[in-house]
């Protein structure tokens, strides 16, 4: 297969404009302006109310798309030493054993997610205390009203998927009131600022030798990214990698994370893409590639389990001695949320670069509605 790269299109801040017209940079940019504004805005809807309240029995946090990996991203900062259990639901029912005693966290950026919207009126048929996060003046907001739950407005910054903290930092808020999150305002701004560094390196009139999101774009161009999170926390990464790969650059990728992919991902290391016959050279050129290899990308945690750096190591290893291309990523400050931040950051530039090294542009998502007219019509 061949497939055309415009390596020069990343050359040039104006001709990355020019293919960017939606202005995708620009939402992912906003990421370290969205924590300080969630943060106000959370404050003045009153998640200072949860402080009072019983401890949930669970959390269950639906949404769909790039909301829902806000719940993801709650689960991951909690860690595995949360004393109730937090669980993503994506899809239109609750679990069964969802009731009273439990937190459910509805979370669609428009406010109007049919899935959202399903699971959150079962919750509150349930009796269950309800904590919604969306857009002002929305559906979500009416079933939020219903029952004097807690509504937190969020200003999108165009694509859902881009307004991923915005989205996040409301929950990761209310966590923090119920006694489940260590999140103090200082990690908070920390994390804001780590986001702009990240944004700074990967400003658009950086040369794609010094800009790592440009370079990790350029290195996927071509091969099928096999991205693994060295922990539970840089798994929720990996999965953000190949959301963005979809939604972004409109271009495929699996993910998944050690150690359980080496228990199955790993043998694709010895099928039909496991040789990368066009190397791992930054500066060949790219138009005369025409096959197809895997590229693992290994998002590191600084916190891994002892027997899981040993199989990143051994991992490294055998792709390399099978001829896939590997690039290591390395998270980066001390607390959860810094460190999943500065992970998720380099992925939303490196797809977005990806789109505009591809020919295409990074904003619109045609099939999804496409999908949702078609569906509606039946």
């Amino acid at each position: 297969m061949s497939l055309q790269v415009e390596t020069g299109a990343l050359d040039d801040a104006a001709a990355i404009e020019a293919a960017d017209p939606g202005e995708m940079l620009r939402q992912v940019a906003s990421a370290a302006a969205q924590i300080r504004e969630a943060q106000r805005t959370a404050a003045e809807a009153g998640i200072g109310r949860l402080a009072g309240e019983e401890r949930p029995r669970a959390i269950v946090v639906a949404g769909m798309g790039g909301s829902a990996i806000s719940g993801d991203v709650l689960a991951a900062v909690a860690g595995a030493g949360c004393p109730v259990p937090i669980m993503t639901v994506r899809g239109y029912q609750l679990p069964g054993w969802v009731g009273a005693t439990d937190l459910v966290m509805a979370v669609s950026c428009s406010g109007s997610t049919e899935e959202t919207l399903t699971v959150a009126a079962e919750a509150i048929r349930r009796g269950c205390r309800l904590l919604c996060v969306g857009a002002a003046d929305s559906p979500l907001e009416e079933l939020a009203a219903q029952v004097n739950g807690i509504f937190v407005p969020v200003r999108s910054v165009g694509q859902p998927r881009a307004t991923l903290w915005g989205l996040t930092i409301p929950l990761i808020l209310a966590a923090r009131e119920l006694g489940l999150v260590e999140a103090p305002d200082e990690v908070l701004e920390a994390t804001a600022a780590r986001l702009e560094e990240v944004s700074n390196r990967c400003r658009p009139s950086s040369e794609p030798f010094l800009n790592p999101g440009k370079h990790l774009a350029l290195d996927l161009a071509g091969a099928v990214p096999m991205v693994w999170g060295s922990s539970p926390l840089a798994g929720v990464a990996a999965y953000r990698f190949a959301c963005q790969c979809n939604e972004n650059a409109k271009y495929p990728a699996v993910y998944g994370g050690l150690p359980e992919a080496d228990h199955n991902q790993v043998v694709a290391f010895d099928g039909f893409f496991g040789a990368s016959r066009s190397g791992g050279d930054f500066f060949r050129d790219r138009t005369e590639d025409s096959d197809t290899g895997l590229h693992l990308v290994l998002l590191r945690d600084t916190e891994e389990h002892p027997q899981v750096v040993k199989r990143r190591e051994v991992s490294v290893e055998l792709a390399r001695a099978r001829g896939v291309a590997v690039t290591e990523i390395a998270a980066e400050g001390d607390h959860p949320l810094e460190r999943l931040a500065t992970l998720i950051a380099l992925v939303d530039y490196a797809t977005v670069y990806l789109a505009i090294a591809l020919g295409v542009d990074p904003s619109p998502v045609s099939a999804i509605q496409e999908l949702k007219t078609r569906i509606s019509s039946l």
